[in-house]
């Protein structure tokens, strides 16, 4: 026991004797050569560079201000499309009606892996109903309007089966509507109230009322546009580049067919580092199936715990010692500090 302590004593001693010569060492005036050195210099002209070239690039590349893409616009553009979105809305026959979670219980857009999906799993988080969120409850707001409230009355009041009669005698007379002069003239069938209530909906949306009445308000800020874009989305699968934000897409090349992220419009190649993301995109078999999107997101979250577990796999965490890039960024250091070299110093002024 005795020896054991006196081996203690004798490492805690050496310890506190390399430390005391290190900061003596340290402590030493600098003998090999100097450089002059102008801080001040040196971070102004760093400043002024990083400024013209901030400039520069804003004016070369910065983001085009593009007018936003609103129902009011898309109405006035294109009032029969705009109404056939609106009619499958209230027929439960939309993309966002048959989405399923996490706004429905419906199926058009689930997706699973291995027969496992996540997706059904976290249920309805956000529950939407088309036709009363999109269309019924924006109707009532609308007031001074006698012949729209005995309208919506009516077709609250009437059967199921009675209202999918009047809708579906609508669609057939809307398919062979005209627009003359920005206006929709509609053939007339044995459609109950539809005709007055998507008639002022057009006109609701046509004010840009409808864009205020469909988005969702939070005590300070607006931020949720969600039932707004699901309703202009819904085109996109029923009329897709005939419908007016098809063609928007298309001309922005946002379609979904090349490479990057486009939050950007026009050409610009969006955030480069989710490019690995989307990238899996156009590689077969995500390319071509209906599960494409948890596909994605299950090749992505593999590689981003391969890419963290990389310090503690063997020979996967040693390519930086076998393949020293690092020593050609570095190689005035390394020079310097190889084996007989006498490092430099600088003196800051």
């Amino acid at each position: 026991m005795a020896g054991i302590q006196a081996t203690s004593a004798g490492m805690g001693k050496d310890r506190r004797t390399a430390l005391r010569q290190r900061r003596e060492m340290e402590a030493r005036p600098w003998r090999g050569p100097v450089r002059r050195y102008d801080i001040l210099k040196e971070g102004t002209i760093a400043v002024a560079v990083v400024a013209v070239l901030v400039v520069l690039f804003a004016v070369l590349f910065s983001s085009p201000d593009v007018r936003p893409v609103t129902l009011q616009a898309w109405a006035s553009a294109q009032p029969k499309g705009f109404t056939e979105i609106a009619l499958s809305e209230l027929n439960g026959t939309s993309d966002s009606a048959t989405y399923g979670p996490p706004y429905n219980s419906g199926n058009g857009e689930v997706q699973d892996l291995w027969g496992i999906s996540i997706q059904k799993a976290l249920g309805i988080t956000d529950p939407i109903n088309s036709a009363e969120d999109f269309v019924l409850q924006p109707l009532s707001t609308v007031s001074g309007q006698p012949q729209l409230t005995a309208a919506l009355g009516r077709y609250n009041d009437a059967s199921a089966t009675q209202r999918s009669a009047w809708l579906a005698a609508y669609g057939k007379a809307l398919a062979k509507a005209q627009v003359v002069s920005g206006r929709l003239t509609v053939p007339r069938a044995a459609d109950g109230p539809v005709p007055v209530m998507l008639s002022t909906f057009l006109g609701m949306a046509r004010s840009g009322g409808l864009d205020a009445a469909l988005v969702q308000h939070s005590p300070f800020y607006v931020t949720n546009y969600t039932n707004p874009l699901l309703f202009i989305g819904d085109s996109w699968k029923a009329q897709h580049g005939k419908s007016y934000w098809g063609q928007i897409v298309e001309a922005q090349h946002m379609s979904g067919s090349q490479w990057g992220v486009m939050n950007e419009t026009g050409s610009w190649p969006g955030q480069p580092w989710l490019w690995l993301y989307t990238m899996w995109y156009q590689v077969n078999p995500m390319a071509n199936s209906g599960n494409g999107d948890v596909e994605v997101v299950a090749i992505m979250s593999f590689l981003t715990i391969l890419l963290a577990l990389v310090p503690f796999i063997p020979g996967l965490r040693d390519i930086p010692r076998k393949i020293p890039v690092h020593r050609l960024i570095w190689k005035d250091y390394y020079r310097s500090n190889r084996p007989g070299g006498s490092p430099g110093a600088d003196v800051t002024t």
